[in-house]
């Protein structure tokens, strides 16, 4: 029994529209989320993502290739019943933000995080109304109350949908600062990428780059690009 695999046994897959939102029905029985939840989706493109995803299995079902239902499970199964355990994990990252956080030395690395990643902070002072102060060195100082505060009240207004891909923005960055970046659109989500890994990338023009250390950083930055197209297609116009 350990070699059994669920197959696809549906021929249609279709998005239907409800009071409640969007459902991907399969030979017209909708999907449900491994907790037995009803896979209700907030918005029509979301629902198309997870019915593409569906749609795309052939014989043998493999959950790798449905990020999106993946998410979606998330939201409704994990999210949905923990809200706000998981806002307040994720605002934490406010008082520890990869971008406040400066080498010493050499001048050269100095440099270049201040050249990338004062304007970032500077973005989150005038669009988020939450300056938060660099410092030097890997001991933690916290940041001022208010700051944080309004960082978390943001955080807890988002929708299980929205949360469930801002999990996934911050944690892999590091930065709740980029990660609110992503999700306003402030700048391209590839550069944002590449100011998270700002010292990672430094490393490898020091030393080169390490195999194992590379395949690890695609899979991630393929994960931070997902949940970015995912808070998009949770947004409800």
């Amino acid at each position: 029994m350990g070699d059994w695999k669920a197959k696809r046994f549906w021929k249609t897959v279709d998005v239907v529209s409800g009071d409640d939102g969007f459902a991907v029905v399969l030979d017209g029985r909708p999907v449900k989320t491994p907790a037995k939840r009803p896979l209700q989706l907030p918005t029509r493109g979301l629902a198309e993502a997870v019915a593409v995803e569906w749609d795309a299995q052939e014989d043998v079902i493999n959950p790798a290739t449905m990020p999106a239902t993946r998410t979606a499970n998330a939201a409704l199964d994990k999210v949905s019943i923990q809200h706000a355990e998981v806002a307040e994990m994720l605002a934490a990252y406010g008082d520890s933000d990869l971008l406040c956080y400066r080498a010493e030395s050499p001048e050269e690395l100095v440099a270049r995080q201040a050249a990338h990643w004062d304007p970032m902070l500077a973005w989150a002072e005038a669009t988020l109304g939450a300056p938060l102060a660099s410092r030097t060195g890997v001991m933690h100082i916290p940041q001022a109350a208010d700051s944080i505060s309004v960082l978390r009240a943001r955080t807890h207004a988002l929708s299980d949908f929205e949360l469930a891909a801002f999990h996934d923005l911050v944690s892999l960055s590091g930065s709740l600062v980029l990660g609110f970046a992503a999700a306003l659109k402030a700048r391209p989500v590839d550069e944002l990428w590449a100011l998270s890994r700002l010292d990672e990338t430094w490393q490898e023009e020091q030393w080169g780059e390490d195999d194992d250390a590379t395949a690890l950083a695609l899979v991630k930055r393929e994960a931070f690009m997902h949940a970015d197209r995912m808070f998009a297609l949770a947004q409800v116009e």
